[in-house]
């Protein structure tokens, strides 16, 4: 058992900036919660604060139901992997990974028994005599998740341990975390500002803006169903597409209508916003869902990414660069005219004062 909660904590530092404002949080045991959002939401200081390197200044905070406010990190049964590894330089990878256990002056023959073990799911068993600095940046890593997984603590804290990786190393690092939790059963709090690591590693994700937490929900739902404007235009690569403009109701025909170059253009939406005549709304689109056609909203290509087998084509509406998801077999330049439509059946719309997303049909 190891689930961790957090009730109304808040972390407020003696100058008076207050770092995590109020937040309720439950992570249910053996679960994979990410904790994702930009530099500066509170993430990492959530993360300290469930480790106890931070004090909790209001709210209670509790692990395996047990209020942890005033427990030392050496008595909370919890592993933290740091971004910079924090290995010891003097010290081989052995003795960096059973460092902690002789602290608890755990018998010998088990602490070569948790290291040779820890040392096998890692691939690092050839690895045990060298130093640190004899290592790659990948092969740290994997050493510092070891000196956590020998401990067999019941929660794993991982504060952006892919960072200072390269980008074919940390795909292959994500692939071998989400075996690792597979394997351990136990529960891992993740701390990222990628939205690629909290949508391929989270079971959950917990989006963190300012200090505030924005949306709580398996990746499917974080990206169809985001619950405002901050979560739909973090989340997503390129990011979600927004339109200013209003509701507009006639009868049975409900309609977005926005102003593109002087000329009003309207888009058909569901029929369940129309009681909301007039009302002022965002509307938002993934770039995967706004179609190239022969007749459409008119205009032209700005720049193209060639990723691949993919084109990112981008192009402007009301002054805003927007963008598509096409095949790289499409061959588009600079200035070359296109007409797109929005796929009816993935639009969402937010409210344009509360930045709050519209419920309809599908919630």
């Amino acid at each position: 058992m190891a689930s961790v909660e957090l009730k109304q904590v808040q972390k407020i530092y003696p100058n008076g900036f207050e770092a995590v404002k109020g937040i309720d949080l439950e992570i249910e045991d053996k679960e994979f919660m990410v904790l994702v959002g930009p530099s500066g939401c509170g993430k990492t200081t959530t993360l300290r604060m469930i480790a106890g390197l931070e004090d909790v200044t209001k709210g209670e905070l509790l692990i395996n139901d047990e209020v942890v406010n005033e427990v030392h990190p050496k008595d909370r049964d919890i592993a933290m992997v740091f971004q910079n590894y924090a290995l010891y330089p003097h010290m081989n990878i052995e003795k960096n990974m059973s460092f902690g256990l002789k602290l608890q002056k755990t018998p010998k023959d088990e602490i070569k028994q948790r290291v040779d073990q820890a040392a096998g799911i890692l691939g690092i068993s050839q690895l045990l005599k060298n130093r640190p600095r004899e290592l790659s940046g990948g092969q740290r890593q994997r050493v510092a998740l070891g000196r956590a997984i020998v401990r067999k603590p019941t929660v794993f804290l991982m504060d952006e341990p892919l960072s200072n990786l390269d980008a074919k190393l940390r795909v292959q690092m994500r692939a071998e975390l989400i075996k690792l939790h597979h394997d351990l059963e136990t529960t891992f709090i993740y701390v990222t500002h990628d939205q690629t690591e909290a949508m391929t590693m989270g079971t959950r994700i917990c989006v963190m803006n300012e200090g505030i937490i924005q949306q709580v929900a398996d990746p499917r739902t974080i990206y169809n169903r985001p619950a405002n404007l901050f979560v739909a235009g973090f989340i997503g690569s390129p990011p979600m597409n927004f339109l200013e403009g209003s509701i507009e109701v006639k009868g049975e025909d409900v309609r977005f209508s926005f102003t593109h170059e002087g000329q009003s253009e309207k888009v058909a939406i569901s029929k369940v916003f129309k009681n909301n005549d007039g009302r002022e709304v965002i509307l938002g689109i993934r770039p995967e869902h706004v179609q190239l056609v022969e007749d459409g909203i008119r205009s032209e290509v700005v720049v193209t990414e060639l990723l691949g087998s993919d084109l990112n084509i981008y192009f402007r509406l009301q002054e805003e660069l927007l963008s598509i998801k096409s095949d790289a077999a499409q061959p588009f330049e600079s200035g070359h005219p296109i007409a797109i439509q929005f796929d009816p059946y993935q639009m969402l719309l937010f409210d344009k004062t509360t930045g709050e997303r519209l419920r309809d049909e599908r919630d």
